[in-house]
């Protein structure tokens, strides 16, 4: 079997609970022909680069997935139909990612470093005495 990332973008005006019965119904599609989802991650409502069929932003959803060629070519059909997804796009990789994926560790980051900088008194690093 294949590895594949599967990504898709729900409509904006979705609750998170309408996206997360989406990616039910994709692991169910996948586990039905006998595929395996390996993970699944949400990454939230993020705004897009242009718009969308009237969306601004979008919930992503990212699915990674140990399948057949069938099976991925079943969930992309079953996820065209669906005029709750605007987007999708799987795609072919070598291994899996072990841990979060960078989407996830960006905010991890973010949170960190927004920390590390109330810790420090908030320094950071603009404006001071120019020494």
């Amino acid at each position: 079997m294949a590895l594949y990332e599967h990504v898709f973008l729900a409509r904006q005006d979705l609750a998170q609970a309408q996206v997360d019965v989406l990616a039910e119904t994709a692991t169910k599609i996948i586990e039905d022909n006998k595929g395996k989802v390996m993970k699944t991650e949400s990454w939230g409502l993020r705004s897009l680069a242009y718009k969308i069929a009237k969306n601004r932003k979008a919930h992503y959803v990212m699915l990674e997935i140990d399948a057949p060629a069938g099976v991925v070519a079943e969930l992309e059909r079953q996820t065209q139909i669906n005029e709750d997804v605007i987007r999708y796009m799987t795609v072919r990789v070598d291994e899996l990612e072990a841990g979060p994926t960078v989407m996830m560790r960006k905010g991890q980051d973010r949170e960190r470093r927004g920390r590390r900088d109330r810790e420090e008194g908030g320094n950071t690093g603009f404006g001071g005495t120019g020494e």
